[in-house]
């Protein structure tokens, strides 16, 4: 009886850190990007995870977990598909309009609910979607101002979608199936995810801002907010693989608009940037759906352990543990797609 409200408070506990750590990492890297003039945001993001790499790396050298064992192959593509789902909101962002890039980060959840209904048979609820729908017109009308299309910018939205799209529920299905937690996989695919940004990065800012990382300046202010941009995207990380792996990757993603309307907010109230009554109709519309969203999952859930607790111990008993069609199941989820502007809001710039 006392493994509900535990694991109740480890989710409340994962949704609290990874919002704070995302508003938090929002306004250092705006600090760094926009005041500072550091335009280099998917160099930025390889230096995160490898500081997240080594952080790891000493917790677990000083026992603070226990690294576990995971086939090398699932791992290498779960973290090159991560690093490249990253470098393609980046390049989206680049080559296309504010809103059409907040319309590529609103499609994440349509198409991560399509994926895992056609190819996981996991059903959604007329009244989840009824308030995905609400969430997604909320966070619309709050954040799109144009839409401006071309043809190669809507080619690398897609190439985003799909690729964050899947690393999520892959990130959901590797914890479940392989038994294994948020901080281990991290551990075991940060370095993937470094490597494939550490040489693409400086290749796709320089594409995007017509600068090169190794040809800036930098000072010593900058050089202080990029080392606590890395820490703060540690805690960034973990929290983002956290959530995912204790809800499911659409929570994360309505997690994210949180995060957006949030970020809104605060830029108006801390920052003085432009906000008008648009902005405060569209937040309110989101933060409503966000609430049915999060009350229909609590009530389906809740009715979903009473419906197998009141099942006979004949009945309950009947499945394995590892049963072949849950396994079919997992195999066709392949990956779970970030976080993730990190800041985009892994927003992608984590």
């Amino acid at each position: 009886m006392g493994e509900t409200p535990r694991f109740q408070l480890g989710v409340i506990g994962a949704l609290v850190l990874s919002v704070a750590s995302s508003v938090a990492i929002v306004i250092c890297n705006k600090a760094l990007i926009s005041t500072l003039e550091f335009p280099f945001a998917t160099t930025l993001t390889s230096w995160h995870l490898m500081v997240t790499f080594c952080t790891l790396h000493v917790a677990q050298r000083f026992n603070f977990f226990e690294p576990k064992s995971i086939d090398l192959k699932t791992v290498m593509l779960f973290g090159i598909l991560n690093g490249v789902s990253i470098g393609f909101l980046n390049l989206s962002l680049g080559f296309n309009s504010i809103g059409f890039y907040q319309m590529t980060k609103l499609a994440i959840i349509p198409f991560t609910v399509l994926l895992e209904t056609v190819f996981l048979k996991k059903q959604f609820s007329q009244k989840i979607k009824l308030s995905l729908l609400l969430l997604l017109l909320g966070v619309g009308i709050a954040s799109i101002t144009d839409l401006q299309l071309n043809l190669l910018g809507s080619i690398l939205s897609v190439l985003a979608i799909a690729t964050t799209c899947v690393g999520q529920i892959m990130t959901n299905t590797i914890q479940k199936k392989l038994n294994v937690s948020s901080t281990q996989l991290l551990y075991h695919s940060a370095p993937f995810q470094a490597a494939i940004l550490f040489v693409s990065g400086p290749l796709v800012d320089q594409r995007l801002t017509h600068k090169s990382v190794f040809a800036y300046k930098y000072s010593p202010l900058v050089v202080i907010f990029i080392v606590l941009s890395c820490l703060i995207a540690v805690s960034v990380n973990f929290s983002t693989f956290l959530v995912i792996g204790k809800t499911s990757p659409v929570t994360y993603q309505v997690l994210g608009h949180l995060k957006t309307c949030l970020i809104l907010t605060f830029g108006y109230t801390l920052l003085h940037d432009p906000f008008n009554e648009r902005n405060i109709i569209g937040i309110s519309i989101a933060i409503l759906g966000m609430a049915f969203y999060s009350y229909f999952c609590t009530h389906e859930n809740k009715k979903k352990q009473t419906n197998q607790v009141s099942l006979p111990p004949e009945i309950k008993d009947t499945t394995p543990l590892l049963d072949p069609k849950s396994v079919v199941h997992h195999d066709k989820e392949g990956h779970e797609a970030k976080r993730t502007n990190g800041v985009a809001t892994k927003d992608s710039l984590v």
